[in-house]
């Protein structure tokens, strides 16, 4: 595998770049993640000073420890922060991973940054990673990244029955577990989502 959890990997295209996160981008973040409803489908918290400089330690931590490796995400076209989003649960034997905590500010949400994130990520997965498979996860009551996931080409393929502490408060939540797999990637679902982006 030519992927390195110590090497800095930028990618990017027209729209986004994706690039390390790393711990001074804490205040360039801090304003996002204290956006309204950013975090109401996240178990995990980034939302005030504290919960944010812990919630980036701690990705910061993830990737020296080898199971995960984190990105800021950079609006090219505005020149702007957006969020951050991460590779988790990196298995290099079973050639499995995941994506998730991803979050982006209200403004970059809907403008096709996300496609455009999600088609670099996919690719790197499968190219430089040499991954098999990506899977994806969210809380059920989370219909509108759920229908994001499955426009990048996820498919969904079951869930985990209250897997989680409900987003009320009250109960738990099931959570819809969705991937993408490398031959579908290949032979089909690049060029979907490639078209998609030119759209």
């Amino acid at each position: 595998m030519s992927f390195s959890f110590a090497s800095d990997y930028i990618i990017e295209d027209a729209v986004v770049q994706l690039k390390p996160l790393h711990e001074n981008h804490f205040k360039s973040l801090l304003d996002i993640s204290n956006e309204p409803n950013i975090w109401d489908y996240s178990h995990i918290k980034g939302n005030g000073s504290l919960n944010l400089m812990e919630y980036i330690k701690s990705a910061i931590k993830a990737r020296k420890d080898k199971k995960e490796y984190p990105f800021l995400v950079v609006d090219k076209r505005t020149n702007q922060i957006a969020g951050c989003t991460r590779f988790c649960d990196i298995d290099p034997t079973l050639k499995n991973t995941r994506l998730g905590y991803t979050w982006y500010g209200k403004q970059f949400q809907g403008t096709g940054l996300n496609k455009h994130c999600k088609y670099l990520l996919f690719d790197f997965a499968f190219g430089t990673m040499e991954m098999e498979r990506i899977g994806m996860g969210s809380y059920v009551e989370n219909k509108r990244s759920i229908a994001a996931m499955k426009s990048v080409g996820c498919t969904e393929e079951g869930r985990f029955r209250q897997a989680l502490p409900s987003p009320s408060g009250r109960g738990r939540s099931d959570v819809v577990l969705l991937s993408i797999l490398k031959e579908e990637w290949i032979t089909h679902k690049k060029e979907e989502l490639r078209l998609k982006l030119i759209r």
